[in-house]
Formats: C-alpha cells, structure tokens, sequence
C-alpha cells in the first residue's frame, strides 16, 4: 500500500496493510467512487504477504495499491499487536457484498471481472436477487491465459463503456493483484481483487462457517474441501509467515508508532 496514503498503515512483514475497520473501509471506497477516481484494492491474506516477500512484482503491485485490506485473521491480530485494537477482518466476499448493497441505494454502477462463464451466470443472478436496484453494467470471463495487448484494450475499453464505477476482480492471487496493477491508468473506477468471492457468493464453492472464519481456522475449512489443490501451499505457507512475521514483528511495529500518531491527529 502507498506510504503516503492518508489511512493509517502498519507493516506486516514486508508490505504495507491499511489499519482500517470494515466500515472505514467502505467509507473510503465511497468516497472515491463519488470523487470519479481510479484507484485499486488488494484484500490480503498471509498467502498474498507470503508470496510478495518472494516476488518483486508482487511487492511493488502491493505497495503501488490504494488499500491492501487486512482479509485473514492472523493480519487482523498483527494489527491489533501493532495498537489497532479496534480492527476488524476486511475480506472480499462481505466487502463485495456491502458494496453491492450500497450501489442498490445510491445506484453505483458495477462490472464482474474474472470467474469462468457459468459462475459469473449464477453471480449476477445472486446479486440481482438479492440487491434488485445494484446496477450491473457488464460481466466477462476471460480467458484462462495472458490476454494480447490489443485483448486488453478490448476489455477496459468494454469496462470504460459500460461505465462501471467499482470493478470486482477475481481471478486469483497473484493474477487479479498484477492486472490491476497494469491497468491502474487505464480503468476509470475503482478496482477491488476479491478472490474467491465470485464462487462463495454464486454458491460454486461453498464457503467456511463462520466458527472457521472467525477464528482464523478458514484455511483449515479450505483444505480439507481441496487437499488435493491447497495442501503444498499451507504446508509452505503458513510455517513461513509466522516465521517471517516473527522475525520482523519488533522493526515492523515500531514504525507502525506513525500510522498510530495519524490516528491520533484525526487521519483513519
């Protein structure tokens, strides 16, 4: 996340995270939906941190971003060990939601990015059941490969025409984070990486309960649904980021003392 945003910020590991609550964090966003900016959300968990403290690309889309939210629990805990005691987890399927219910009432204007054909169906026939008044301007699906210069010109001219003024993202980690990235200066809204939200949402992937989530177990949940798929990346990942977050936690926390005097002074 920018170092000279105005939000508070604290360092986990080696990346920025904003110290918003969810709501602040949707003020934000409004704000800026209602100020015509471009701008871009990455929603972190310890897989996006873990992941950017091996790859640069990742380190400088993360750092570049408007907000990099606290999604998984283990980030929530490490703010309130920084002094964040009121954060709460910002995660993409509720932010997707409350976001989608405010555009029901102040008549926003929404495009789905990412998910395959059949999702991306089942989605907006969730959302407009469920917020009949959310405008949904456009939806696609792109292809499972790196889309062609031109391609890409095709699909944020698309997005630009339908003009969407919030764009969900889902195309996965580190994917959504990079073509959010790259089309930073080309997207007229804002930009949010939500993830899996399409297939929880859609009911295409059934989601943890909220024991699981609310506990920071949703990984657990994850696993057992798909071994087969995520067991090497928490086998890998988990044991890493508390390492790495241990071995910075002492120099990470004493520089977060700023975000906490921005707080003081009146900043979120």
């Amino acid at each position: 996340m920018r170092t000279d945003s105005l939000y508070s910020t604290a360092r986990i590991i080696n990346s920025n995270i904003s110290a918003l609550n969810f709501t602040q964090t949707v003020s934000v966003i409004e704000d800026w939906i209602a100020g015509k900016e471009s701008r871009y959300v990455c929603i972190c968990n310890t897989h996006s941190l873990v992941t950017a403290s091996n790859d640069a690309q990742l380190a400088e889309v993360l750092e570049t971003a408007d907000l990099c939210t606290p999604d998984g629990m283990p980030l929530v805990w490490a703010l309130k060990m920084y002094g964040f005691a009121e954060q709460d987890r910002v995660d993409g399927p509720n932010l997707m939601l409350r976001l989608c219910e405010e555009a029901g009432r102040k008549r926003y204007k929404v495009f789905l990015y990412g998910g395959t054909e059949e999702t991306l169906e089942k989605l907006v026939y969730s959302l407009k059941r469920d917020y009949p008044d959310a405008d949904i301007v456009g939806s696609y699906s792109p292809p499972f490969r790196a889309l062609t210069e031109e391609e890409n010109q095709q699909m944020t001219g698309m997005i630009n025409d339908s003009g969407a003024e919030l764009v969900f993202v889902s195309l996965g980690c580190p994917k959504q984070e990079i073509w959010m990235y790259n089309n930073r200066s080309n997207i007229n809204g804002v930009m949010i990486g939500v993830g899996a939200a399409f297939d929880f949402i859609s009911g295409t992937i059934k989601r943890s309960p909220v024991f699981f989530q609310k506990s920071g177990l949703e990984w657990l949940y994850r696993l057992g649904s798909d071994p087969k798929r995520l067991w090497k990346r928490y086998a890998y990942n988990n044991p890493v980021y508390i390492y790495r977050f241990l071995k910075t936690y002492r120099k990470n926390k004493k520089s977060s003392a700023i975000s906490n005097k921005s707080l003081e002074r009146g900043f979120f």
